[in-house]
């Protein structure tokens, strides 16, 4: 593809709900911009993948090690909220709701599509938790209410009952099917805040 403007295109195509009319109308609203703004977005977008790498205790994207989350001593280290992606934490986050630990699976079980436990960050979920078993009071399941995240859900559920560790799950009124980064802020806050008990069969 010699073609610059097609290559902006085509790579803006690529990211995530961005179809090619989308892409064309964002390409061509860069190349609108002074030469200044097309520089400062490139080293953004570099100085991003460059910089920001994976907690090393919540998965999380960030800049210092261990995250700023992690890190703050004020956070009730006895709660931690399992979520699928690193955005779940910031949408949780705004709600304002949770003053415990996080832990990103970066992802959910979807044998379909090849996602199996190992491709997740669940032995590393189990390890910390192994590590911190004494003051680990409780786990708050906080995947999507999708059928893979429902999934999820109820597979990690299944592994905490034997740890007597207290795991309970976002109350139900999040849209089925919907995604957490795009939940206002009220409707999370109350699910977070209703959240229940996971029993297992």
């Amino acid at each position: 593809m010699n073609d610059p403007v097609s290559r902006l295109i085509f790579e803006l195509s690529k990211l995530p709900g961005i179809g090619e009319k989308t892409a064309t109308r964002l390409a061509y609203f860069i190349l609108k911009q002074d030469p200044d703004y097309a520089r400062s977005l490139a080293e953004a977008i570099q100085g991003a993948k460059s910089r920001i790498g994976l907690c090393e205790e919540c998965f999380t994207f960030t800049a210092v090690h261990p995250c700023s989350i992690c890190s703050d001593t004020s956070r009730d280290q006895s709660l931690v909220c399992v979520v699928e992606r690193p955005s779940d934490v910031l949408s949780i986050e705004q709600a304002g709701v949770h003053r415990g630990l996080y832990h990103v699976l970066h992802g959910a079980l979807s044998p379909l599509d090849g996602v199996g436990p190992e491709e997740l960050k669940i032995r590393e979920l189990f390890q910390r938790l192994s590590t911190k078993l004494t003051g680990i009071r409780e786990v708050i399941i906080a995947t999507n209410p999708s059928v893979e995240g429902e999934a999820t859900a109820l597979y990690l559920s299944r592994l905490l009952k034997p740890t007597g560790i207290r795991v309970t799950q976002l109350a139900h009124g999040l849209p089925v099917g919907g995604q957490l980064e795009y939940t206002d802020r009220q409707t999370l806050g109350k699910a977070m805040m209703n959240r229940i008990e996971v029993t297992t069969a």
